[in-house]
């Protein structure tokens, strides 16, 4: 399926290889940062008409020649400008060095900008490019701008942040609005970039479509229905329940059964035709008091579980939420090897000595497999790869992938899923107040439901974080787990 732009993420370096491209096919380059110095400068005239001044600041690369374009524009439009360089703007080189030639307001260094009152700064330094620390006269200067409070806008993403991770490097601005070119980059999505972008305004400067996409790798995008809609089964005038599959909750002892019938009731919601709870019996009373349209079966040991599992219809299980951390848990997770498994919480903890076990168990064949870790699991279950700094978040979920043969889902507020063919989408659409306990819970069944109906792990990880978000949305602020599960819906 071809993606829409507005879905394809690009890193800084492919953005980089579309600019040579389109000049290397005879578009006017200087063309382009014309188009796009005067992009941000309307957004700022539309966005911030009662400035008094607007303040810009121009770094040494092409994202300063932009802000010489910027500054011009608005000085053009009557507006009271200052302009404020890094380095010597005489040393620029190509576009950028004809955008400053073109601009005939003189510039101070950007180490003599002290903010005052009614000042709109237009932050164009370094843009999505950077992958070092900021230099300390930048540093200073985002430290006087930040306690001013005066707003910002950032040409491209605020100076201080990478554009391929979204972290911080060393300091950043904090942007009212970004205005960035043809589409968008991960350190937009990923946090804390995305906290720090604002509102987020994307500009066709007129670079072909076809440049754009010969350059993306498309394998990651924003986490949304074009990316596995195909994938996730319709309902059919002949449908019934058999056909919507059957999906397994483990739960835990008699005081930790909630986490269970939250995550099959999720699941049920999410459109598995049938859902039972696997029980305990010192915990079957409580369980069935509390259930109606779910069903319940005893399982109390892993000959139990073995003899049930001869039942092939039984074909998708969520293991963890309430579980216990331990040896039982790795045994009935050995045991389902051979089926479809969403392996969240305490089933990922139990794992956490002995991880190599369980990526052995599910290396072979189609991927089945589907972990959910928050931060502290990853570190569990991946201790070398959460620790390597140079990696960004969608680089960690990849390579966690690849080594468990299983699609993660590496839970956050930027939610990253991953495929062990190096698909990624970062997730933007889950709310604040998803942070409560049970929302994994009610996410882990969503997703086994989905694969319950014969989605493929991937996509069925992917969907079950967008839905989650959606339900999180419908039921608001506040929300409980409860609410959250009586808001899931099927796509």
């Amino acid at each position: 399926m071809t993606l829409p732009l507005a879905d394809l993420l690009l890193s800084p370096e492919d953005m980089a290889a579309v600019d040579r491209e389109a000049a290397a096919s005879g578009i006017d380059s200087y063309g382009l940062m014309e188009k796009a110095g005067q992009a941000v400068a309307a957004s700022a005239l539309r966005h911030f008409p009662g400035a008094l001044r607007y303040v810009v600041l121009c770094g040494p690369g092409n994202n300063g020649g932009d802000g010489y374009v910027m500054a011009r524009a608005l000085k053009g439009s009557g507006a009271d400008v200052s302009l404020f360089h890094l380095a010597d703007p005489q040393r620029l080189k190509g576009d950028a060095s004809r955008a400053f030639a073109d601009c005939r307001i003189e510039g101070a260094v950007i180490a003599g900008y002290v903010p005052r009152n009614g000042d709109v700064v237009i932050d164009a330094i370094f843009g999505a490019g950077l992958s070092r620390p900021v230099p300390n006269e930048v540093e200073i200067v985002i430290s006087r701008v930040t306690e001013a409070g005066i707003p910002i806008i950032a040409v491209d993403l605020p100076s201080g942040l990478d554009g391929s991770s979204g972290q911080i490097l060393g300091a950043a601005f904090r942007a009212s609005r970004t205005v960035t070119f043809m589409t968008r980059k991960p350190g937009h999505l990923l946090l804390p970039g995305r906290d720090l972008c604002g509102e987020l305004e994307v500009f066709d400067i007129g670079i072909p479509a076809r440049i754009v996409r010969a350059n993306a790798d498309g394998m990651l995008a924003e986490n949304t229905p074009a990316q596995w809609r195909m994938e996730i089964p319709s309902e059919a005038s002949d449908t019934h329940k058999y056909k919507r599959g059957h999906l397994v909750v483990f739960s835990g002892g008699a005081n930790a059964t909630g986490a269970a019938r939250m995550s099959a009731m999720a699941g049920l919601k999410a459109g598995a035709g049938l859902v039972t709870i696997a029980s305990p019996k010192d915990a079957l009373a409580v369980n069935s008091g509390m259930l109606t349209a779910i069903m319940l079966h005893a399982v109390d040991d892993e000959a139990a579980l073995q003899e049930w599992l001869a039942d092939r219809r039984l074909s998708t299980f969520v293991l963890g939420p309430g579980f216990g951390a331990g040896e039982k848990a790795r045994r009935f997770c050995l045991a389902l090897a051979d089926r479809h498994l969403v392996l969240d919480a305490d089933g990922i903890t139990s794992f956490r000595d002995h991880p190599q076990q369980l990526f052995d168990a599910f290396a072979e064949g189609p991927t089945r497999l589907v972990l959910t870790p928050h931060e502290g699991e990853f570190a569990r279950l991946f201790p070398d790869i959460a620790a390597d700094v140079g990696l960004s978040k969608v680089d960690k979920a990849r390579a966690a992938a690849a080594r468990a043969h299983a699609a993660i889902i590496y839970k956050g507020a930027d939610s990253v899923i991953a495929a062990p063919d190096g698909r990624a989408l970062i997730n933007a659409n889950a709310p604040p107040w998803l942070a409560t306990a049970g929302s994994g819970d009610v996410l882990a069944g969503i997703v086994g439901g989905l694969m319950a109906q014969g989605a493929p792990a991937f996509e069925a990880a992917a969907a079950g974080v967008w839905l989650h978000g959606l339900a999180g949305q419908r039921a608001g602020k506040g929300l409980t787990a409860e609410d959250l599960v009586a808001s899931v819906a099927p796509f």
